[in-house]
């Protein structure tokens, strides 16, 4: 029987080293070479034993990013998993990894993250189990029943009557101004105002007032993409006299968009709206008393005021706050709900309505006395036809 002197070669992959053996040289390399491609393609380590970091790879590569997603729902997805679910499991074998870890993992990052944040991070966990299971790489599923631990859970505000009147006597004068108002009083998306064009801005002559028409939107991660708007509600919101004001002086023309970046004038982007937004909030911050020194702000001017609660509530003042008063608004003026959802864009009247809760002194004034009128107009009913009675 002839003996042989075997050939070991070896690769390093994703931080392990595997070993290959071959009669010749040749032989050694040939199956290296195999061993590679099946390491890349998955088929050599999916198996139970196979890391949590190693099966979220494939998961991602194979069942998230082929799907119809837009690219940042796919950063979202890979960011969530580097940044919160790999630092703790990742090492794990999938057969090793049960239910307890995952409760422990949702625990821990409820304490500092956000009710919406920890939603996320248990979709994905529930998503990429599931698929484990389904490809038979597990039999178990550790997070077929994970639920939501209590974390704190966001809500978007309205802005104050302070900081709607330093927002008002920025925007007068800021670059961004224009951006600011068009959310405040039409209540649009940050990437609706983006993909508007002065050819959805039109007259009406019946009202002799002019309109915006919404049917597209910036692609969400995309600055390159235009596409329908968030939900299927194409609509047509009135403007403001205080608006147009602002809109008529700099009318571009049609196919021209009404928003554009102040250098090089091209149409805003996610990056460069996020960018004039702090512009703006910087500004705003000056405006209400803020200290500056040498071009820093030592000591910002919600700290000067009583009437802005905390560091936490300045933190939360986001362009969609402005959106958020301007439905907090209608139902000020009394504007009925379906049509707040309308002029919102709403696919379901109870995101309006989660809005519409948010109750003003006035508004409860004004339901107090409607509901005194209603009382009274039903007595004076009642004394009528007690009297054509008699």
């Amino acid at each position: 029987m002839a003996e042989y002197n075997y050939v070991r070669k070896s690769i390093v992959y994703e931080g392990k080293r595997y070993y290959v053996r071959g009669k010749t040289e040749r032989e050694a390399l040939k199956k290296l070479a195999t061993l590679e491609a099946e390491l890349k393609a998955g088929t050599r380590t999916l198996n139970s034993k196979t890391t949590v970091r190693r099966w979220s790879k494939e998961w991602m590569e194979v069942y998230v990013v082929t799907r119809d997603i837009t690219k940042k729902s796919a950063r979202m997805y890979q960011e969530k998993l580097d940044n919160h679910i790999l630092p703790a499991i990742g090492a794990m074998r999938l057969v090793d990894v049960r239910d307890t870890h995952l409760r422990r993992l949702l625990n821990d990052c409820a304490k500092t993250l956000s009710w919406s944040t920890v939603q996320k991070i248990r979709i994905i966990i529930r998503a990429m189990f599931r698929q484990a299971r389904v490809s038979r790489l597990i039999s178990y599923d550790p997070a077929e029943t994970l639920a939501l631990p209590k974390a704190i859970k966001g809500k978007r505000r309205s802005i104050t009557e302070y900081e709607r009147e330093h927002i008002l006597a920025v925007a007068e004068t800021h670059r961004a101004g224009l951006y600011v108002l068009m959310i405040l009083y039409c209540g649009i998306r940050p990437n609706e105002a983006a993909a508007l064009q002065w050819k959805d801005i039109y007259f009406n002559p019946d009202e002799q007032r002019y309109y915006m028409r919404i049917d597209k939107a910036l692609e969400s991660g995309d600055s390159k993409t235009i596409k329908d708007p968030k939900t299927d509600a194409v609509r047509d919101i009135p403007i403001p006299d205080a608006l147009w004001a602002r809109l008529e002086p700099v009318k571009g023309e049609p196919f021209a968009y009404v928003l554009l970046q102040p250098r090089g004038k091209k149409r805003h982007t996610e990056s460069s709206l996020h960018c004039a937004w702090h512009n703006f909030k910087r500004h705003l911050d000056i405006h209400m008393g803020a200290e500056v020194y040498r071009n820093q702000i030592i000591k910002h001017g919600w700290e000067l005021h009583p009437l802005l609660e905390s560091e936490e509530q300045w933190e939360t003042l986001v362009p969609y706050c402005l959106r958020h008063t301007y439905c907090t608004d209608l139902q000020r003026a009394g504007v009925p709900i379906n049509v707040a959802k309308y002029l919102m864009g709403h696919s379901d009247i109870s995101v309006t309505a989660n809005i519409y809760t948010a109750t003003t002194p006035d508004v409860v004034s004004a339901a107090s006395e409607a509901q005194n009128s209603f009382l009274a107009q039903q007595k004076a009913k009642k004394a009528a036809a007690t009297r054509a009675a008699s």
